[in-house]
């Protein structure tokens, strides 16, 4: 399947979702976001998409906000704030789904990732950069406080201090860097970045998709839920995948010493 700002295709169990505007470095759209949205929500049931992975097209992941369009709205009819505000949070689902999505979600940093683009990344359950790219918040750049969540998922990741100066300051940071502040995971040569990037999501999508689903339905709940809270997700989540057939498989090839094959049951 494609559309004009989002490209999706899919690869062994592997949602491929483009973002599609390469002439502004996939800046985005309403009509990206819109698509993005929909895509995600059609996948979290699709039984043929293991593990999700979100790039850009061309040499950039994604710029952010269009800026151009920015300057252009400024000069049309003013809104309610109140209708402006409920109108961002709507399209600020597109973070939200790739967060809490019940299949894994991998940002694959092809380029430059920017302000709401950088926030989408920040969503993923995990990020892979090519050595070449650059990151920052940029939100201050434009005069803007930030959106799409990269607040709330950079403070997790680095803690407080440190995406406070990320923020503030809006300082581009390069992939070794990002590497070892933790906002990515790994990092690639340019030309290997996508074959590196497809192998970990072809192994996740042939995984115990089941016991994926709980994995990321306890991380989730950690952010904010008590030890007690915690305890009780971990041991209904864990109780649960110990009936699936997936499990039953792994044991199984466990004891006769072979790859256990994962059917998602």
């Amino acid at each position: 399947m494609s559309t004009d700002h989002l490209l999706e295709t899919n690869e062994d169990g592997v949602a491929v979702l483009t973002l599609n505007r390469p002439d502004v470095l996939n800046a985005m759209s309403r009509s990206m976001i819109e698509q993005l949205i929909a895509a995600m929500r059609r996948i979290a049931t699709d039984d043929a998409v293991g593990c999700v992975v979100l790039t850009g097209a061309g040499r950039g992941f994604c710029s952010g906000g269009d800026v151009r369009a920015m300057a252009e709205r400024a000069d049309q009819a003013p809104v309610t704030l109140e209708s402006r505000a409920n109108d961002l949070r709507e399209r600020m689902e597109a973070s939200r789904l790739l967060h809490e999505s019940p299949k894994p979600t991998i940002a694959m940093i092809n380029g430059p990732a920017a302000g709401a683009g950088l926030s989408l990344a920040l969503a993923c359950d995990m990020r892979f950069m090519a050595q070449g790219a650059r990151i920052s918040t940029a939100f201050a750049n434009v005069g803007y406080s930030g959106d799409f969540g990269g607040s709330y998922f950079l403070s997790h990741l680095v803690g407080t201090a440190k995406a406070r100066e990320l923020y503030l300051l809006a300082e581009r940071v390069d992939a070794a860097e990002a590497l070892r502040l933790g906002i990515v995971n790994r990092v690639y040569p340019d030309a290997g970045l996508r074959e590196e990037t497809m192998k970990v999501a072809k192994r996740l999508a042939a995984g115990p998709r089941i016991a994926y689903r709980y994995m990321k339905r306890n991380f989730n709940a950690a952010e904010s839920a008590t030890l007690k809270e915690a305890f009780d997700i971990e041991a209904w989540g864990h109780s649960r995948t110990g009936e699936t057939e997936d499990h039953k498989e792994a044991s199984k090839a466990f004891v006769e010493k072979r790859q256990p094959v994962f059917k998602g049951r």
